[in-house]
């Protein structure tokens, strides 16, 4: 399989695995919300408030947020991965750039694109028991991965302009 292929394929997988989390979530949308409930009722983040009321305002907000970042994952995974297969296409396809600008920031846009979601995925399964900013933080290089899917993305918009486009698609 050609590098080519492989940089299509990455955001092809991406949207995959965001639709495939739809419909698990779908089927068994009670197990994520049980799983984050359960971690929640021993975490220290709940466990440590001593009054009632504010512990159940706690469990409650740090519930629904750490559901939330199940359900950013399919979101970003699918919204992210079909912007890239977008952006790869008018790379590849419409834009005369030089084979080494179509190779960098394709990898850039894909790699990148696929990373980012894992990040909301990966908050909210350790969230519920260590604290959504332990989380956060413990997978910041995967967030980081947004800001230089963006970059990649600039990089895009720069060949499109300083490049003429494939005689193809003018009018």
């Amino acid at each position: 399989m050609n590098l080519t292929k492989v940089i299509f394929a990455i955001p092809v997988g991406g949207i995959i695995l965001g639709t495939l989390i739809a419909v698990f979530f779908g089927a068994n949308e009670a197990m994520f919300k049980d799983y984050i409930s359960n971690e929640l009722k021993v975490s220290d983040q709940i466990t440590s408030i001593v009054d009632p009321v504010k512990q159940e305002k706690k469990f409650s907000k740090e519930k629904d947020k750490n559901w939330r970042y199940f359900q950013r994952f399919h979101f970003h995974s699918t919204a992210i991965n079909s912007m890239s297969l977008a952006l790869l296409l008018l790379l590849f396809l419409g834009i005369q750039a030089s084979k080494s600008e179509k190779l960098a920031l394709g990898l850039g846009t894909a790699i990148t694109g696929f990373l980012y979601p894992f990040y909301w995925l990966f908050a909210g399964y350790v969230g519920p028991s260590i604290g959504r900013s332990a989380a956060k933080e413990m997978f910041a290089p995967l967030g980081y991965m947004g800001g230089i899917y963006l970059v990649a993305c600039l990089g895009i918009l720069f060949v499109l302009v300083k490049r003429p486009l494939n005689k193809s698609i003018t009018a």
